[in-house]
C-alpha cells in the first residue's frame, strides 16, 4: 500500500474512511467554472475592434421632426448639449463621469449614460507625406448631435446639488451644456417645443404657397396668412 493510503490507515482517522459514511456516496453534478452570459459592454470603448476604419463623418442632426434623445427618460435630471454637434473623445466623457461621482460622493444616487464611444479616430504623425493610408488608431470617440442628453441622474439628491455636479461636468466637456429636468419639452434641432410651437407647425412650409396652387385638390398649407390670389 502506497504512502498516500497509509494516511487513512490509523484508528484516529477512521471517520474519514469511505466506510464511515452512513449513506452511499453520490457524485456531485458537474458545474461550469465560467459564466455563459456575455460581459457588460463598456460605454467608453466597444467590445470588438472595427473591421474597417471609420471615416471622419459628421453627427446626424435630426431636423426633420425627430426629438429622440433630447429629454430625460430614466432619471430626474440630465445634462444636454445646446450649441452644435461635436465629435467628443471618450477621455472627456470619462473625466466628466468621474467629476460627477466625486461631487456626489456619499450620496445615494444612480447615474445613467446615454452615449456610446464607438467611433474610432485614426491619426498620422506630423510632417508626413500624403497618402499611405489613413493612419493608426488613436482613441475612441462619439458623434454627438445638438440637443442630445448625455448623463441622467436619479436619487435622493437636491436639485441644486445636481445642478452643481452637472455644471462641473460641463466644464470638462467641449461645447456649451444645459441642465434639464424630467418633463421638460423635447427639442427638434435647436427649437424647443412648447409655448405654441408644435411638431406639426415645424413641418409646415415657412413660405406662402406659389400662385395657382390654391385650386389644387390638396393645396399646400402655410403658417403665414397669405392674401387671396386673383383669379
Amino acid at each position: 500500500m502506497g504512502p498516500q493510503w497509509k494516511l487513512f490507515a490509523g484508528p484516529q482517522l477512521a471517520s474519514l474512511r469511505y466506510t464511515a459514511f452512513p449513506t452511499p456516496f453520490r457524485a456531485l453534478p458537474l458545474s461550469r467554472c465560467f459564466s455563459t452570459t456575455s460581459p457588460s459592454l463598456d460605454w467608453l470603448a466597444p467590445k470588438f475592434a472595427e473591421k474597417s476604419k471609420s471615416p471622419k463623418g459628421r453627427p446626424h442632426v435630426a431636423t426633420g421632426g425627430s426629438s429622440r434623445g433630447t429629454t430625460v427618460v430614466m432619471g430626474d435630471y440630465g445634462l444636454r448639449l445646446k450649441d452644435h454637434d461635436r465629435r467628443i473623445p471618450a477621455s472627456s466623457f470619462k473625466l466628466a463621469y468621474e467629476t460627477i461621482k466625486r461631487r456626489l460622493r456619499g450620496l445615494r444616487y444612480k447615474l445613467y449614460t446615454r452615449v456610446s464611444a464607438n467611433i474610432g479616430v485614426y491619426t498620422k504623425g506630423n510632417e508626413q507625406r500624403m497618402g499611405k493610408g489613413k493612419g493608426k488608431f488613436d482613441y475612441w470617440a462619439t458623434r454627438l448631435p445638438v440637443s442630445r442628453v448625455v448623463f441622467e441622474l436619479k436619487g435622493d439628491i437636491h436639485e441644486q446639488v445636481a445642478r452643481e455636479a452637472f455644471r462641473l461636468a460641463g466644464h470638462k466637456l467641449p461645447g456649451l451644456w444645459e441642465f434639464v429636468k424630467k418633463g421638460d419639452p423635447p427639442v427638434v434641432g435647436i427649437t424647443k417645443l412648447g409655448n405654441g410651437v408644435t411638431l406639426e407647425s415645424l413641418k409646415r412650409p415657412r413660405r406662402n404657397p406659389p400662385l395657382g396652387t390654391n385650386s389644387l385638390p390638396s393645396p399646400p398649407k402655410s403658417t403665414a396668412s397669405s392674401p387671396s390670389s386673383p383669379q
